[in-house]
């Protein structure tokens, strides 16, 4: 797949007239996704707002666009998007640092909303359910709108404890941590358990799965940061700015990276024999490897994946109260410019979200 959209679109900055047809194409293309090479013709297909890129760039190069809806597919469901978290791999892939290949696309993975059509097949879902998942990473990427189709099973029933703001931020990150920690350091009750950037996306939530689990978490953050990164069951929290953590953390049995470079090969040196060292990065340090050999440790490098059995679980951890998100910001869709710009600050505490306040009446 080369991530890049079909269909016309029509720029909102400059026009909402004339509006095209999305037409089939191949099955590689993601269904999420329309391009504006394609034979097109007049139709009364319902459109979207989505937020969208023609090029590289900084948070500029998101602006609001007018798109054809999407149609479910088999074994799809078509989702009214309420809310959509933002990753740091939205930004890395909008500054051309990732997968998707080159613009034009939409981004986003996180989505919670309202089921608005089944596809052929779908018994899991019917219209009007609330939902929570994450969309196939990568090429499945497209939330930052206001409909998004998905596989059935990249779905769960949304907790009815939570909002859709909280729904629309812990997938993509919860998921993360659940592949790292439980599907592949098979995370159990006594394991110490060290974290970096413990009050991020991915930290903050590691730290409480971690925790819902019976291990004990030893979480990086500044300072400032350390009273939260408590309050989320640490038990305990080091000053990456003021204390090495190599000398601070040991015997540990999980590290789990979501920094990369360096940080994989120091990480390693805190881990007891046979321990594992998880990075969410997925390209390993210049000799990661060798030196994980060399100590008898084990490094993985691992990417998201949607998942509905570990959707199912955090789900799960939702409704027992174990795991809630952080919102650190919440932004309106056409306003994705300055979430991006946000995240990218690196200072922010929690999740960043999309939110359909400003969508118009129907």
């Amino acid at each position: 797949m080369d991530g890049k959209p079909r269909g016309d679109v029509v720029d909102i900055r400059t026009t909402k007239k004339g509006l095209s047809a999305m037409t089939p194409s191949d099955d590689t293309t993601p269904a999420n996704q329309t391009t504006q090479d394609s034979p097109t013709t007049q139709s009364a297909q319902p459109t979207m707002r989505a937020m969208r890129q023609e090029e590289f760039g900084g948070p500029e190069v998101l602006h609001e666009v007018e798109v054809p809806r999407p149609a479910p597919g088999i074994s799809e469901i078509l989702v009214k998007v309420e809310a959509a978290g933002v990753n740091p791999t939205d930004w890395k892939h909008r500054s051309g640092r990732r997968f998707l290949g080159d613009p034009p696309y939409t981004l986003g993975w996180d989505v919670s909303g309202v089921v608005e059509e089944v596809g052929l097949g779908v018994t899991l879902f019917a219209p009007g359910d609330e939902v929570f998942g994450m969309l196939p990473y990568p090429y499945g990427a497209g939330s930052h709108a206001e409909y998004v189709v998905g596989p059935t099973r990249a779905f769960v029933p949304k907790p009815a404890s939570i909002d859709h703001v909280q729904a629309g931020a812990i997938p993509l990150v919860a998921l993360t941590a659940w592949q790292s920690l439980v599907d592949t350091a098979r995370l159990g009750a006594g394991d110490r358990v060290l974290v970096h950037a413990a009050a991020g996306g991915v930290g903050h939530v590691a730290v409480q799965i971690a925790k819902a689990r019976g291990a004990y978490v030893i979480g990086t953050a500044s300072r400032p940061k350390h009273e939260f990164v408590r309050g989320l069951g640490a038990d305990e929290v080091i000053d990456y700015r003021e204390t090495d953590f190599v000398e601070a953390a040991a015997d540990i049995d999980i590290v789990l990276d979501t920094l990369g470079g360096d940080h994989q090969l120091r990480s390693l040196d805190t881990l007891k024999p046979g321990g594992i060292m998880v990075s969410t990065v997925p390209v390993g340090a210049e000799g990661l490897q060798d030196k994980a050999e060399d100590l008898g440790v084990r490094a993985s490098l691992i990417l998201v994946e949607a998942d509905h059995g570990g959707m199912q679980e955090i789900a799960q951890l939702v409704a027992d109260g174990s795991l809630r998100a952080t919102i650190a910001e919440t932004y309106p869709l056409t306003q994705a410019s300055r979430a991006h710009a946000a995240g990218e600050t690196n200072r922010t505490t929690g999740k960043l979200v999309l939110t359909m306040d400003d969508r118009p009446e129907e």
